[in-house]
């Protein structure tokens, strides 16, 4: 009978190594997925992100337009304008 020799301890590493980057990479695609769908399903949540980071709505539109015929950009520019036009007129009216 041969005699059993431990594996290399770099297997080890090498294998809750991966496992940890699965889990995080899984982490991070739900994470992700959970952004975009509520960018998708909530025009004030795009107009913060507008606010704060303007290149992710960017990227956003830019998938849309991608993917398929979308004019959210256009849709959402023309209602953010109106928002801000009758805030204007409500505070001098005051």
């Amino acid at each position: 009978m041969l005699p059993k020799t431990p594996k290399p301890a770099v297997w080890k590493f090498i294998k809750s190594s991966a496992k940890t980057l699965f889990i995080f990479e899984a982490v991070c695609f739900a994470a992700s997925y959970a952004v975009y769908y509520r960018m998708n399903t909530n025009r004030d949540f795009r107009y913060y992100i507008n606010e704060n980071f303007p290149f992710a709505l960017d990227y956003f539109y830019k998938l849309g337009e991608f993917l398929g015929e979308s004019n959210l950009r256009q849709i959402d520019s023309s209602v953010w304008k109106s928002e801000t036009k009758k805030l204007g007129e409500h505070q001098k009216g005051e």
